[in-house]
């Protein structure tokens, strides 16, 4: 059991994206930005809580994640020290997309039957009546949060184990529960402070740009200049958080499996 330390994963993130930023940015330009700005701007608008009406924008979103989940690949086999070119690193993403895709699944689907088969139970009254959630109802859903965050710091590993090691997704949710064993405070405190000040920085670019779209554009509607501007600002601030994150997660990986430097399989 390898015990992880944070501050040399962010000293060895910090110099791996100074020495091979320009990499990092066009994989994250191809992969994460363009995708995302075709999706954002063709999602229509929704009323406040509530989500737009199936749509031909579905499909394409649904293809922005898969190919931001490939770009995460990408980039963490890079920040694993593959000396392979853009093009091989791609391309051996693509081959470990799937059994990283089922892993995620697998451990994902449980919680988001428990969670939504109670939302949905709340809606359907809510019909009828004012929704309400039941006392016993509650209890089920904070438990399920719970238990979620707990196996999601316990599954951190496994979009670097997917991209170093040739194995299922099964085996993979094994490798990263065996991996983050007695790290559990170190991963939740490193993923909670990195997402409470990504939301800081995602929420202030989109207000922000937000405010100024409207200003020099009017009208933010789905493939309008404004809502492309908006949504390009947005994606590149999202795409260099998700860098950020995918180079630390690699380089802890580096620490946990127990290697100085990972061994990359092509």
């Amino acid at each position: 059991m390898a015990n992880v330390s944070i501050s040399k994963a962010w000293e060895e993130t910090t110099a791996i994206i100074a020495r091979d930023g320009k990499l990092f940015a066009t994989i994250a330009l191809a992969l994460f930005v363009l995708p995302g700005v075709i999706s954002d701007v063709v999602t229509p608008t929704s009323a406040a809580g509530g989500l737009p009406k199936l749509g031909y924008w579905t499909v394409i979103t649904f293809i922005a994640l898969l190919i931001g989940l490939v770009g995460q690949l990408a980039l963490i086999r890079l920040a694993m020290g593959s000396r392979q070119t853009v093009g091989e690193t791609i391309g051996h993403a693509f081959g470990r997309a799937p059994a990283y895709l089922g892993a995620t699944i697998l451990w994902i689907l449980p919680f988001a039957l428990i969670i939504g088969g109670i939302a949905g139970a709340a809606g359907a009254q809510g019909a009828v009546a004012s929704p309400r959630i039941s006392p016993g109802a509650a209890i089920i859903i904070l438990v399920a949060v719970a238990a979620m965050v707990f196996f999601a710091i316990r599954m951190l590993m496994t979009s670097p184990v997917a991209s170093a090691e040739r194995i299922g997704p099964i085996a993979i949710l094994k490798r990263s529960w065996e991996l983050t064993a007695g790290n559990w405070w170190r991963l939740f405190g490193f993923f909670l402070l990195f997402v409470i000040a990504a939301l800081i920085v995602l929420a202030a670019v989109a207000s922000v740009m937000g405010l100024l779209a409207r200003l020099l554009f009017g009208s933010l509607e789905p493939l309008t200049i404004g809502a492309l501007a908006v949504a390009l600002v947005g994606q590149l601030v999202a795409a260099a958080i998700t860098v950020l994150l995918m180079v630390m997660l690699a380089r802890i990986y580096v620490q946990l499996s127990g290697q100085g430097q990972a061994e990359l399989f092509r």
